[in-house]
């Protein structure tokens, strides 16, 4: 058997540590010993020196597996999450600690190991790459993506770090944050590059076309099938495949999707072959599918298949040092493109564009400064119409009173719809930012007399 890394287990529950233990072993992997608290653990990993951590999140004592990952991460000793805790707020904790996977407990076996094998696929490739980081950097070509911030320099490493693979890479964050750009990105420095990029909108395929979009069909498959028709796996044959809102398909979906991702082949509807297809796949999505994974809502061996390069992108309230890069980039591509001779800003605005919270991110703030390059009247942008200073309906408050929590919600509601430009549904749109199914968000819009004159 070969012989593998060393593996520390940090668990506190004698019965799964032992399973564990067995299952890797098994594999060929060398258990250096077994700690059920964070201290216990903090001495192991002194005295093994293990390659690899798997760490629960509740620990005996004080200190939880979340407490000890920081200083995993601080150390360079990679870790996985192995944990039944899967709520909200402690996914997000988790997250930042930047693991190389998340198991959700109970979990089979064979979940086990494809998540290792694909964290120490990931490892690999980052640390081969980090010797011609900067060399990869100096080449990167990027269009449209503006900023100087840590963490949009952390991306561009990550982009060339990954670019000139056939990695999968699935990226994530928020409505406008620029997903779609960063896909492109990544294809643009790839050895794909000549090739084609193809874009499919998960959120708007609905179950019934998903076959005939995706791998398409042939004459005569079903009523109006007049024409063979070419999906788009074999438009992408040699290229990319974008698969935007991935978070969006339903469960059927995701088991054809696997299927294809695993067989690398396709078949036409009425087909009687199967086609073998050479697809780079990106992914992205504004969900956080370790959630979805732990509600049920999302495959897990999907996945593994699609997260073998995470990136993240950050909201741009995490990054306002590059707002004002971004709004004069802004300024600049609608003044040329509507003939205007508009150079800047007031400092009252730039002030203000600081101050602001952008829950539509980036994209909130490209049509914020369009629409304000629009109605400038000199050579200086000198108001912008942000949410929280616009004329917004809302209940009347009497002196000294507090807003009920239903013009709480009417009034975010309606902040929201004006970011997205008045958009609810699909891409960047409100139901999207407010992490709701569209369907609920206009009965809650009907509920709550939000009607479209308001945004």
């Amino acid at each position: 058997m070969e012989n593998k890394e060393k593996i520390l287990i940090v668990e506190d529950e004698f019965i799964v540590a032992n399973d564990l233990k067995m299952i890797l072993k098994k594999e060929g992997y060398t258990v250096v010993g077994i700690a059920s608290s964070a201290t216990q653990a903090r001495a192991m990993v002194t005295a093994k020196k293990p390659d690899w951590v798997l760490l629960d999140i509740i620990l005996k004592g004080d200190e939880t597996g979340i407490d000890l990952a920081w200083e995993l991460l601080e150390c360079k000793t990679p870790f996985l999450f192995i944990s039944a805790n899967t709520n909200q707020s402690t996914l997000e904790a988790v997250k930042k600690t930047q693991p190389y996977g998340f198991l959700v407990k109970p979990f089979r076996q064979r979940d086990l190991l494809v998540m290792l094998d694909i964290a120490r696929y990931r490892y690999a490739a980052e640390n081969h790459a980090k010797t011609s980081v900067q060399a990869h950097r100096k080449q990167l070509a990027i269009t449209g993506i503006i900023g100087k911030s840590k963490l949009l320099n952390d991306i561009f490493t990550k982009i060339s770090i990954v670019a000139p693979t056939d990695t999968s890479v699935l990226i994530t964050g928020e409505s406008g944050t620029g997903k779609e750009r960063i896909a492109h990105s990544i294809h643009e420095n790839s050895t794909r590059k000549n090739k084609p990029m193809v874009v499919v909108n998960c959120a708007a395929l609905p179950l019934s076309l998903l076959e005939s979009e995706l791998f398409g069909y042939e004459k005569g498959a079903f009523t109006g099938a007049n024409t063979q028709r070419i999906g788009k796996f074999e438009q992408a044959n040699g290229g990319t495949l974008f698969l935007d809102e991935i978070g969006e398909l339903p469960l059927d979906a995701q088991a054809k999707l696997l299927r294809v991702l695993q067989e690398k082949e396709i078949e036409r509807i009425s087909g009687n072959q199967a086609i073998k297809v050479d697809v780079r796949i990106i992914a992205a999505t504004n969900r956080n599918l370790e959630h979805e994974v732990a509600e049920g809502n999302f495959r897990l061996d999907l996945y593994y298949r699609l997260n073998i390069f995470p990136i993240e992108l950050p909201p741009l309230r995490e990054r306002k040092d590059d707002i004002q890069l971004l709004a004069y980039y802004f300024l600049k591509k609608f003044s040329a493109a509507n003939s205007r001779a508009i150079t800047g800003f007031t400092p009252q605005v730039l002030e203000q564009l600081q101050s602001y919270n952008w829950p539509g991110n980036v994209r909130e703030l490209e049509h914020l400064i369009e629409r304000s390059t629009l109605l400038a009247t000199g050579n200086e942008i000198d108001e912008v119409n942000l949410p929280e200073s616009a004329n917004i309906p809302s209940a009347p408050l009497q002196q000294g009173a507090l807003q009920s929590l239903e013009d709480m919600e009417r009034n975010h509601i309606m902040q929201v719809l004006q970011a997205c430009g008045g958009k609810v549904g699909g891409q960047n749109g409100a139901a999207g930012i407010l992490k709701i199914p569209t369907t609920t968000l206009y009965a809650k819009m009907k509920k709550l007399g939000i009607s479209q004159q308001y945004y």
